[in-house]
């Protein structure tokens, strides 16, 4: 993969390219772990690891808003104990890593149907959003129980209940009713785990994003990795339908 163009840094081509927002599926916990023989929980402790490395370096190279597929709705289908210790890590993860994000300037946001999750979960996370919504540094959008159809259907209904009438219904007005109504879109889309597919994420965002598979397993993924994403998007040429 390339990663220099013509003695640029990933910082240049961040300004160059008008380069916002970085969406990331994060794939391959599992796999890792397994290919490892370890348990799965190793894969997804070691992906909490990513996580935290790809935000320092999208503060450093000047990447303002960053959002990652943390639990999607589909995953409510596999086995209890799993679905159990991921609420678990996600709830640990906040509350030890909730003050050097804090201190980092990271604003820090939860999207997708959070009335599913036990009430003692959303306590925490809805006092994590709050706690740091005044900060200036990345903005952090973690996807828990997402699902990108849900999410349309949900704006769907909003727009509904508004009494909207037919004819004034645009796309402007449906992605403000999206979980992400106060970001720009991505601009680029990076899947590691080496999938070729979305997965429900993201459907009407991405439209016009940048769309990076990479096989690197997400526990793999770090600051290098995500330099050499920004570099590839440096190379890319977005028409938009043009």
């Amino acid at each position: 993969m390339i990663t220099e163009i013509k003695n640029k840094t990933v910082q240049d081509i961040v300004k160059e390219t008008d380069l916002k927002h970085i969406a990331i599926i994060m794939d391959g916990n599992r796999r890792w772990a397994k290919e490892k023989n370890l348990p799965s929980a190793m894969g997804h402790k070691k992906g909490v690891a990513a996580l935290k490395a790809t935000v320092k370096a999208c503060h450093k190279f000047g990447v303002k808003y960053l959002t990652v597929y943390a639990f999607s709705t589909e995953n409510w289908n596999r086995k209890p104990e799993e679905v159990a210790f991921l609420m678990d890590l996600l709830a640990n993860t906040i509350k030890n890593e909730l003050k050097e994000l804090h201190e980092n300037g990271v604003v820090i946001n939860f999207i997708g149907d959070l009335t599913r999750l036990n009430p003692k979960l959303q306590k925490i996370l809805y006092d994590a959003m709050d706690y740091t919504k005044d900060n200036r540094g990345v903005r952090l959008q973690i996807a828990f129980n997402y699902g990108s159809r849900d999410e349309i259907v949900n704006a769907v209904k909003g727009i509904i209940n508004k009494g909207v009438s037919p004819e004034n219904i645009t796309e402007d007005l449906i992605s403000k009713e999206l979980y992400t109504q106060n970001i720009p879109d991505p601009d680029l889309l990076i899947r590691t785990g080496g999938e070729m597919r979305v997965s429900n994420y993201l459907l009407w965002q991405i439209a016009y994003s940048e769309i990076l598979v990479t096989k690197q397993y997400w526990p793999e993924f770090d600051e290098k990795s995500l330099t050499d994403a920004i570099f590839e998007f440096g190379n890319r040429q977005r028409r938009y339908g043009k």
